[in-house]
């Protein structure tokens, strides 16, 4: 029965590409992977040099990445910039947000205000000591410029996780929210949909993969391959109206990852256009 089935599909495949003309255009509705803004985080390409990495993402479509600073070192001037910014509109991408920057001094937290302000941007992923935590909420009223915290797991990192972020900053309102890690998340043994539906204030910017495992022990794999259910997170993002960014983070495999991330992508792809 299954070979008979097989061959049926086969069949109409093949009775398909004999009646539609190869220059026929398919209409068709919009796709769910259009409701999201698919990016890549740059730590992703960390062993690449910028063309490499744009090449690389204009090969899958993809239109967005976070800059890190080997690609745009932290001291580079507004014309430095501003030909960054052309390199990228040559591959029809946009280096869209800056970070993760890392802050350990007020002085680091300066400067990187400084290195977004120069950029042109509104945000940037921070990683900010506990104590500069207010003298961050500071500047960014100085600025206007928001900070999106990333989590990092169970590896002792700052800011752990998004609770971290709510329960240190306590007010929405203060431009200090959450890049978001759900792979880091799911390594805490947390529920993900949850402190999404709960935290969506909170949340400025997402970084998406799959885990080997729901515990620290859980390393970076192919989506699909691992642990999380990507349906509900997907279908939670459009529940709680999120409009930022969804960029994968693909630690494994730094030598050879474009592989993996081609996956990813796609799967990621795919998830949204079925939960349309």
């Amino acid at each position: 029965m299954k070979k008979k089935f097989c061959f049926l599909i086969f069949a109409l495949c093949l009775w398909g590409s004999s009646v539609i003309p190869a220059d026929a255009q398919l209409v068709t509705g919009s796709r769910g992977s259009d409701d999201f803004q698919i990016g890549v985080a740059g730590y992703t390409y960390r062993k690449f040099t910028l063309d490499q990495t744009l090449q690389y993402l204009k090969s899958m479509g993809v239109k967005y990445f976070s800059v890190k600073d080997w690609w745009l070192p932290l001291d580079a001037t507004e014309e430095q910039m501003k030909e960054f910014k052309a390199k990228c509109a040559e591959y029809g991408v946009e280096g869209y947000i800056l970070g993760p920057i890392y802050m350990n001094s007020e002085a680091e937290v300066d400067r990187a205000f400084a290195y977004a302000e120069r950029y042109g941007s509104d945000m940037f992923i921070g990683v900010p000591k506990y104590e500069l935590l207010d003298y961050t909420i500071k500047k960014v009223a100085e600025t206007g410029i928001k900070v999106a915290i990333h989590t990092h797991g169970p590896d002792g990192a700052p800011f752990p996780n998004i609770r971290k972020v709510v329960e240190m900053v306590k007010d929405p309102a203060l431009g200090v929210g959450c890049c978001m890690d759900l792979g880091h998340s799911v390594r805490m043994g947390e529920d993900i949909v949850k402190d999404m539906k709960r935290y969506k204030a909170w949340i400025y910017d997402i970084h998406i993969k799959d885990e080997t495992a729901a515990s620290k022990e859980g390393q970076t794999w192919e989506m699909g391959r691992g642990v999380i259910d990507f349906k509900p997170v997907i279908e939670t993002l459009r529940k709680i109206k999120y409009r930022g960014k969804v960029s994968l983070e693909f630690e494994k495999n730094p030598g050879n990852p474009h592989p993996g991330v081609a996956e990813s992508i796609g799967y990621l792809r795919g998830v949204c256009d079925a939960t349309k």
